[in-house]
């Protein structure tokens, strides 16, 4: 009896461990079957245009061609070459630099200033949350349809200028060209900070402004030292997000200015559109492209160190 009663005991005790291993088992195969639909759409949607257009690069294709692409003259590197030393690659590089960091230091403040203006509840609070999404909720060649009207001479925007005092001048040609672009992304993409900013701004307990109030802290103090390092995620992320898309924006320059763009406004893309719609350089916009692909992935790597870096440290001092 008590050797029966010793067996159960044991097959009780080891059925937990079996149950448990299989579970586990379970567990960790079935992240790697939810990942296939992801990886097939990954592969199909990046990597085999990713693999052409570096195949592509690799030829001599042009108008002429095109039509056997397969069986274009193989020039190896040169597409790469001239697209370094003898096409504007480098000043559209620093073009579309320029666009991005000026855009996005100017949307920060922005954002994150209307996110704290919406943050406590007051009367119509909904009403300015939904007046602040209408620039990011409108198409971008909408956008630049509109301020293309208002921009031009004898337009909206040069009348204003006149009625101030400043000489309108040219906005859509020119050395103004540049800011325009500016102004209008601007306006288009400061309520995509506003939303990451806000949404950190809701991590952040009420207790904690109470706590603050009773204790007689001023509100540049509670900004400093509550809000402002609870948002340095939210928006490190938004900054480097925002930086990308200002700089793969060809929509907003091709609307706004049109063809033939002025030189100054011609970004990345735009510079790979021209060789390839306009010149029928169809290996050297690709070999563009490549180019333009290794040069963004830059920041994008720093941020993904530096956030590394972060989580790294904020797991030592949890530890």
């Amino acid at each position: 009896m008590s050797s029966t009663r010793q067996l159960s005991l044991s097959s009780v005790l080891e059925r937990p461990d079996r149950s448990r291993r299989r579970r586990g088992l379970s567990r960790r195969n079935r992240p790697l079957w939810m990942l296939i639909p992801g990886g097939v759409l990954m592969v199909v949607v990046v990597l085999i245009p990713l693999a052409m257009a570096v195949y592509m690069s690799l030829l001599d294709l042009n108008q002429y061609t095109i039509r056997q692409w397969l069986q274009a003259p193989f020039i190896a590197l040169s597409n790469y070459v001239e697209a370094i030393t003898d096409s504007p690659l480098l000043s559209s590089f620093g073009i579309s630099i320029s666009f991005a960091l000026i855009s996005t230091l100017v949307t920060i403040p922005i954002g994150v200033a209307a996110a704290l203006a919406t943050q406590n509840a007051y009367r119509g609070r909904a009403l300015v949350r939904s007046v602040f999404l209408v620039p990011y909720v409108i198409p971008s060649f909408v956008t630049a349809t509109i301020w293309r009207t208002i921009m031009q001479p004898g337009g909206i925007w040069t009348g204003l200028l006149s009625v101030v005092g400043i000489h309108p001048g040219l906005w859509l040609n020119g050395p103004n060209a540049f800011w325009t672009l500016v102004i209008v992304e601007i306006w288009a993409a400061w309520p995509f900070i506003y939303l990451l900013a806000l949404s950190g701004l809701q991590t952040i307990e009420q207790d904690v402004f109470e706590a603050a109030a009773l204790d007689g802290v001023s509100w540049w103090e509670q900004l400093r030292h509550v809000v402002f390092p609870n948002l340095r995620g939210p928006v490190a992320l938004a900054s480097v997000v925002a930086v990308l898309a200002h700089i793969n924006n060809f929509t907003l320059p091709f609307v706004l200015f049109g063809m033939p763009a002025p030189d100054n406004v011609q970004t990345l893309p735009f510079l790979t559109y021209i060789q390839s719609f306009q010149s029928f350089r169809f290996g050297l916009s690709a070999a563009t492209a490549i180019c333009s692909l290794v040069l963004l992935a830059i920041p994008l790597f720093i941020y993904l160190r530096v956030a590394r870096l972060d989580r790294t440290e904020a797991e030592v001092a949890g530890a």
